[in-house]
């Protein structure tokens, strides 16, 4: 059976493009264009930190060629100062090498260092990834109880992760969409969460669903 929930009309178009694209390799410029716009008013993070998000992603991938060489596979994710390690290194070494590397960058709050000692994925498990990342983002635009601008999905190798500025609340209803999405073998939660009142004070326009 089916696992993946019923997706309404705004999820069903993003969804059938971002499955189109796919065939050519744009499914993160589809979905990023397609998003961008509604997720640039409701991101609850500061202007100040979505800049300092990006530049501790670059001067990160700007590491990681000298830190893993054709050895290593590694993805950096960051929301609100918190950086995301996902991928495949060649030994316990090069891991925390990594970790150690990144946590240097100015600027690191922390670092959830995922990464597996194992050779590089395949293209077709990247592309597979790539898949279930744009099915778990159209079915959190489904579930109208959460606000799906407010999570960041990563998946690898079957395994998603999930990363923004939620309350526990949010983040179980995040999770439980995800696991309910084929082809996800785990859900892992990466949040910074913040209370129902905080969520209040970000969203005063909105009715918060207890």
């Amino acid at each position: 059976m089916n696992k993946t929930p019923l997706l309404r009309p705004l999820a069903k178009a993003i969804l059938a493009v971002a499955l189109l694209s796919s065939l050519s390799g744009c499914v993160g410029l589809v979905i990023g264009g397609a998003m961008a716009g509604a997720a640039a008013g409701t991101d609850r993070r500061t202007l100040g930190t979505q800049t300092d998000d990006k530049a501790i992603a670059v001067k990160a991938e700007m590491k990681l060629p000298g830190l893993t060489g054709k050895y290593g596979h590694v993805n950096v994710n960051t929301y609100n100062r918190q950086v995301l390690l996902t991928g495949e290194v060649q030994d316990e070494a090069m891991k925390a090498m990594v970790e150690r590397e990144v946590k240097a960058i100015p600027g690191v709050a922390s670092v959830a260092n995922e990464l597996q000692i194992t050779g590089p994925t395949t293209y077709t498990s990247r592309s597979n990834d790539s898949l279930i990342t744009t099915k778990v983002k159209a079915s959190l635009v489904d579930m109208k109880t959460i606000s799906a601008h407010s999570f960041k999905v990563v998946t690898e190798n079957g395994v998603v992760y999930l990363m923004g500025r939620v309350t526990q609340r949010e983040g179980q209803v995040g999770a439980d969409v995800a696991r309910g999405v084929s082809g996800v073998s785990k859900v892992v939660k990466v949040f910074d969460y913040i209370t129902e009142d905080e969520l209040r004070i970000l969203s005063p326009n909105s009715k918060v669903q207890l």
